[in-house]
Protein backbone atom coordinates (compact mmCIF):
# COMPACT_ATOMS: atom_id res chain seq x y z
CA UNK A 1 0.00 0.00 0.00
CA UNK A 2 1.11 3.32 -1.11
CA UNK A 3 0.74 7.10 -1.14
CA UNK A 4 -0.20 6.93 -5.10
CA UNK A 5 -2.74 4.00 -4.58
CA UNK A 6 -4.07 5.35 -1.73
CA UNK A 7 -4.80 8.48 -3.41
CA UNK A 8 -6.46 6.44 -6.37
CA UNK A 9 -8.64 5.04 -4.66
CA UNK A 10 -9.57 8.21 -2.99
CA UNK A 11 -10.18 9.29 -6.17
CA UNK A 12 -12.66 6.93 -7.38
CA UNK A 13 -14.61 7.20 -4.09
CA UNK A 14 -14.38 11.06 -4.52
CA UNK A 15 -13.16 11.72 -1.24
CA UNK A 16 -10.53 14.41 -0.72
CA UNK A 17 -7.18 13.15 1.33
CA UNK A 18 -4.66 15.57 2.82
CA UNK A 19 -1.30 13.70 2.92
CA UNK A 20 -1.36 13.57 6.81
CA UNK A 21 -4.79 11.40 6.42
CA UNK A 22 -3.07 9.49 2.92
CA UNK A 23 -0.49 8.34 5.45
CA UNK A 24 -3.33 7.34 8.19
CA UNK A 25 -4.70 5.15 5.46
CA UNK A 26 -1.71 3.94 4.39
CA UNK A 27 -1.05 2.27 8.26
CA UNK A 28 -5.06 1.44 8.41
CA UNK A 29 -5.05 0.08 4.79
CA UNK A 30 -1.66 -2.14 4.79
CA UNK A 31 -3.65 -3.42 8.32
CA UNK A 32 -6.61 -4.41 6.47
CA UNK A 33 -4.89 -6.34 4.01
CA UNK A 34 -2.42 -8.06 6.40
CA UNK A 35 -5.77 -9.49 8.32
CA UNK A 36 -7.12 -10.57 4.97
CA UNK A 37 -3.92 -12.76 4.61
CA UNK A 38 -4.35 -14.22 7.88
CA UNK A 39 -7.72 -14.70 6.83
CA UNK A 40 -6.82 -16.13 3.69
CA UNK A 41 -5.11 -19.34 5.72
CA UNK A 42 -8.14 -21.12 7.06
CA UNK A 43 -9.06 -23.89 5.66
CA UNK A 44 -12.72 -23.45 4.20
CA UNK A 45 -12.93 -26.49 3.02
CA UNK A 46 -16.73 -27.25 2.88
CA UNK A 47 -18.13 -24.55 4.14
CA UNK A 48 -21.01 -22.94 2.53
CA UNK A 49 -20.97 -19.57 1.98
CA UNK A 50 -23.29 -17.48 3.69
CA UNK A 51 -25.80 -15.05 1.87
CA UNK A 52 -27.50 -13.43 5.01
CA UNK A 53 -25.72 -13.51 8.95
CA UNK A 54 -28.65 -14.81 10.05
CA UNK A 55 -31.21 -17.20 9.94
CA UNK A 56 -34.42 -15.07 10.89
CA UNK A 57 -37.12 -14.13 8.37
CA UNK A 58 -38.60 -10.99 8.46
CA UNK A 59 -41.91 -10.57 8.71
CA UNK A 60 -43.18 -8.74 5.65
CA UNK A 61 -47.16 -7.15 5.51
CA UNK A 62 -48.96 -7.29 2.31
CA UNK A 63 -48.76 -3.87 0.20
CA UNK A 64 -51.69 -2.27 0.58
CA UNK A 65 -52.20 0.90 -2.15
CA UNK A 66 -53.97 3.87 -0.46
CA UNK A 67 -54.07 7.23 -1.49
CA UNK A 68 -52.84 9.26 1.20
CA UNK A 69 -52.42 12.89 -0.08
CA UNK A 70 -53.22 13.98 -3.87
CA UNK A 71 -51.16 14.63 -6.08
CA UNK A 72 -50.93 18.69 -5.94
CA UNK A 73 -50.69 18.11 -1.96
CA UNK A 74 -47.37 16.64 -2.80
CA UNK A 75 -46.05 19.14 -5.14
CA UNK A 76 -46.80 21.50 -2.77
CA UNK A 77 -44.05 20.50 -1.25
CA UNK A 78 -41.93 20.11 -3.73
CA UNK A 79 -38.49 22.87 -3.51
CA UNK A 80 -39.33 22.89 -7.77
CA UNK A 81 -41.81 21.60 -9.83
CA UNK A 82 -44.03 22.40 -13.11
CA UNK A 83 -47.61 21.15 -13.55
CA UNK A 84 -47.20 17.89 -12.93
CA UNK A 85 -43.84 16.70 -11.78
CA UNK A 86 -40.76 17.51 -9.29
CA UNK A 87 -37.90 18.96 -10.84
CA UNK A 88 -34.42 17.45 -10.01
CA UNK A 89 -31.20 18.84 -11.25
CA UNK A 90 -29.47 16.40 -14.32
CA UNK A 91 -27.28 13.87 -12.49
CA UNK A 92 -26.33 12.35 -15.89
CA UNK A 93 -24.46 13.73 -18.73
Amino acid sequence: MNKETVNKIAHLARLEVTDAEAEELINDMGNILVFMDKLNEVDTTGVEPLVYMTTTVSPLRPDVIKQEITHEQALENAPERDEDHFRVAKVIG
